[in-house]
């Protein structure tokens, strides 16, 4: 925690923006400021800046970037008040924020691995608060949104990159990309408990051409987010990651847009978070609409996934808290090609629904194996070729379900759940 003279009015803020605006592009050459360590320290506390088009945000290694806790430093000028619970939740800009083409985030990790870090502060008091931003996301829990800014959000920015950097302890979201042509995220590190409300590791929405890759998420909502609020979200992969205590590997659970061609290969997801707790919501696979926001998922492919101690290992569902509407979620053209899930918590289940008989999940399951016993169905379309749950073949007995199942034996992945990185 800063002196309470420099909390109020962050003192680095005016420099690193200037400094940002001030590094020109130069045709398509990609410029960048660098934050460095000095001989007066190796730490920066701001207020929310922009990244101008084919700037990158480079840090050392030894470097950290720590958000502002002032909520007025957030607000929107006319919106529901930064920092509190309310009708609305969109009082507050994002900590870093682009809509500009060309831009990245990123760290030059050292020799032992470290990596530059960027500070939410999530868990602290709001400067002038007795709370802090995760428990205003508590008391919503009761009803309303709370107002708080997400850490790093792009909005209509073409070719993003995200590599080799370290968030932690966001207010909201971590990363949130819309409405752009090209993002990528790159062995990015999301440290941050399985406890704190609404903190999704890395989100697209309405975005295309997308690769999240060999990255280790701990956050307290989503894992990897792939959303389609208004806008198709398409041409997805996401492949060698590492979650924990999260909400899992998800789609929805907007998906208006439409989702399509997402490839999911070689990821594994653990219950437990960074810090050692298991969450008592953890998903695997998941995806997850409602009438409210609904549209077409289909042709997503998973691969090779590794599940352990999560409460829900595989989990789809167009009933989301309930939350009717107009539209129509449809998942269709879904494959499962070797799952394993082991250490499942008592009382896990998979859920595999369909909207209804006319938009049924239509899914293939290949060589999955999990070890919970429980699944329940409705409105599906299931072919199962080697899949086990609790030890025996897959068998559903649920409104409107049609089966087809090969009794092969499953030749699920050999797993291995790599620990969460050390500082």
């Amino acid at each position: 925690m800063a002196a309470d003279a420099q909390e109020a009015a962050p003192p680095d803020t005016t420099r690193l923006q200037q400094a940002l605006d001030a590094c020109t592009q130069d045709g398509d050459a990609i410029v960048a400021v660098k934050l460095v360590a000095s001989t007066s320290g190796h730490d920066f506390l701001s207020a929310p800046l922009t990244i101008p088009q084919g700037v990158s945000l480079v840090l050392d290694s030894n470097v950290t970037l720590y958000a502002s806790r002032k909520p007025g430093d957030y607000q929107i000028a006319g919106a529901t008040t930064c920092g509190s619970v309310a009708e609305s939740g969109r009082g507050c800009r994002p900590f870093l924020t682009s809509s500009a083409r060309n831009v990245g985030v990123q760290s030059i990790p050292s020799a032992n691995g470290s990596l530059g870090r960027i500070d939410g502060r999530g868990g602290m008091q709001m400067w002038g608060s007795t709370e802090s931003w995760w428990d205003i996301a508590e008391v919503a829990r009761d009803g309303g949104f709370q107002n708080v800014p997400r850490l790093l959000q792009t909005d209509g920015a073409d070719n993003v990159v995200i590599s080799d950097i370290e968030l932690r302890s966001a207010a909201g979201y971590h990363v949130y990309a819309s409405h752009g042509d090209g993002f990528t995220a790159w062995g990015v590190r999301v440290r941050t408990p399985a406890t704190a409300r609404n903190t999704d590791g890395i989100d697209v929405d309405g975005t295309t051409n997308v690769t999240i890759a060999n990255s280790f998420i701990s956050a307290g909502d989503d894992g990897i987010g792939i959303k389609a609020s208004t806008q198709r979200t398409a041409h997805v992969s996401v492949f060698g990651n590492h979650l924990y205590g999260t909400h899992g590997l998800s789609i929805g659970a907007l998906t208006a847009g439409g989702v399509d061609d997402v490839v999911i290969r070689g990821n594994t997801i653990t219950g437990v978070d960074a810090f050692g707790m298991a969450s008592e919501t953890s998903v695997g696979i998941r995806i997850k609409s409602a009438t409210r926001f609904g549209g077409k998922v289909e042709q997503v492919h998973y691969k090779d996934t590794c599940i352990d101690q999560v409460q829900r290992p595989i989990d789809i569902d167009p009933f989301y808290f309930d939350m009717e509407g107009k539209t129509t979620p449809w998942f269709t053209g879904i494959s499962i090609d070797g799952l394993a899930a082991v250490n499942s918590p008592p009382g896990a289940v998979t859920r595999l629904n369909g909207l209804d008989g006319d938009h049924p999940l239509v899914l293939t399951m290949s060589n999955v194996q999990v070890d919970a016993a429980r699944v329940r169905s409705s409105n599906a379309e299931i072919a199962a070729n080697g899949v086990t749950f609790g030890g025996e073949p897959l068998a559903l007995d649920g409104p409107d379900v049609n089966i087809a199942t090969a009794r092969t034996a499953p030749s699920a992945p050999s797993c291995t759940f790599p620990p969460f990185p050390n500082d």
